[in-house]
């Protein structure tokens, strides 16, 4: 399917495998335990292979031993994919939209944004994070996607490429009929 972009040609929006991206690093929707699962999240473990489970054991042997909280980002090696690194972040579990959820939301990809850029990484690929069986809202998760990325690469130069990764191209096209009013 044909590439968009937007935000000046920084924001890159495709159907496809986000394991297949050869980026510096992809955002893996993943759950607190950081020890994979189903969705994106078990897609990743599985292609990125054991390195990148033994990594999270060790984030949350050190970092969060009771498990990553919502809106936060941490970043492993990409093991057997073919980015470098893997950036896992938990999303909100919606609710009623009533509990936080799309402050969560933009925090996990400003959490994720601002460790790719503190990395040093000039491409990051996403993920459409919550919209799974966290059954956030599509319409909703695409203008708070779409609204964050958007204020972060007026203040920061790296990542200097971020891509929004769609599984399916109703997916993709939700996101596109929701951002028509930031456009």
């Amino acid at each position: 399917m044909d590439e968009l972009t937007f935000l000046n040609d920084r924001l890159v929006v495709i159907t496809g495998d986000i394991t297949e991206q050869k980026v510096d690093a992809i955002v893996n929707a993943a759950n607190s335990t950081l020890l994979g699962g189903g969705g994106v999240d078990g897609a990743i473990h599985r292609r990125g292979g054991p390195t990148v489970l033994q990594e999270c054991r060790e984030i949350r042997r050190h970092q969060y031993p009771d498990g990553l909280p919502p809106g936060r980002a941490v970043v492993t090696g990409g093991g057997k994919l073919p980015a470098k690194h893997v950036i896992h972040t938990v999303g909100p579990i919606w609710r009623d939209g009533k509990h936080g959820e799309m402050e969560t939301l933009a925090e996990a990809y400003r959490s994720s944004l601002n460790l790719a850029a503190e990395t040093g990484l000039g491409s990051i690929a996403f993920p459409a994070i919550s919209t799974g069986v966290y059954g956030f809202p599509k319409e909703l998760a695409a203008q708070v996607a779409y609204r964050t990325i958007g204020e972060h690469l007026k203040r920061r130069s790296l990542p200097r490429q971020v891509y929004l990764i769609f599984f399916d191209e109703g997916d993709r096209r939700v996101f596109l009929n929701s951002i028509k009013q930031f456009l």
